[in-house]
């Protein structure tokens, strides 16, 4: 039979015993782990660059990463890569023919950079060219003595067609890829958007050459055209911001008074 022996000794000195735990001893501190912050590593193919600091990422870096810039660009023979420069709206395309019936304003582009349009070229290239052919046969119309010696001339609707939308299309073209060869600034986009709202004051100077008298008309279309190439000229300048390009604005002046001259002469003579 076994008996059980106790000793008076403390058995917290004995050897191999754990000390008891106090009372005091139970609070203790507590200490939260600091949060990791997450850190950027460089990629794989970055070996050899020893010793940068990689900064932690933060929510403003986070938010960058979500604003990355998206294009709607699917193809030059895609229908929806163009669609974006016809969303505009009305008030936009006249508040931007009312800029462009002022010469001496040289801030266009800075109106359009935001929303560039093509709705505005193709718009009024179309207008133009519907009454030049057709305004144009009215002036004949008053210019004949009799009625019955005048009749509708159709090919006034072909010249007008190859001559505004030919012009409104080439011409911004040429100088789109001539600045580039020249390493200037340059925007295909921006240069249609620019020649198709010059030519608004065509528009509407194309009423009043209806007078039959030979010197005003002369007169209305050379301050017609001399606006439209002032104007044109002028957003040019400012847009390219380099002096070696000066022969380029002065061109592009030429060609807006050659057309408003071609226009007299075809179409009103």
């Amino acid at each position: 039979m076994e008996e059980s022996y106790t000793t008076g000794l403390p058995t917290s000195h004995l050897a191999g015993s754990v000390p008891a735990v106090t009372a005091g001893e139970k609070s203790t501190t507590k200490q939260d782990a600091p949060l990791a912050n997450m850190q950027t590593f460089p990629s794989s193919n970055a070996g050899g660059r020893r010793g940068q600091v990689y900064q932690p990422i933060t929510a403003q870096t986070a938010e960058s990463f979500e604003q990355q810039p998206t294009t709607n660009w699917q193809g030059v023979f895609s229908v929806s890569s163009y669609s974006q420069y016809f969303n505009v709206d009305t008030d936009v395309v006249v508040d931007r023919m009312i800029c462009s019936l002022n010469p001496v304003r040289d801030d266009f582009f800075s109106k359009i950079d935001a929303n560039p349009d093509l709705y505005g070229m193709v718009w009024i290239s179309t207008t133009l060219v519907f009454i030049l052919s057709s305004v144009g046969n009215l002036a004949t119309y008053f210019s004949v003595k009799k009625a019955n010696d005048w009749n509708f001339d159709v090919s006034y609707v072909h010249s007008a067609a190859w001559s505004i939308y030919g012009y409104v299309l080439v011409v911004p073209m040429a100088y789109h890829f001539y600045l580039q060869y020249m390493r200037s600034n340059t925007n295909l986009v921006r240069f249609w958007c620019l020649w198709g709202y010059s030519l608004t004051i065509f528009v509407m100077s194309s009423f009043l050459l209806l007078i039959p008298v030979g010197v005003l008309r002369w007169m209305i279309i050379i301050t017609s055209g001399g606006a439209s190439a002032t104007f044109v000229a002028l957003n040019l300048k400012s847009f390219i911001q380099e002096n070696d390009l000066s022969m380029a604005v002065i061109a592009a002046f030429g060609l807006q008074i050659a057309l408003a001259v071609f226009i007299k002469v075809r179409f009103f003579a």
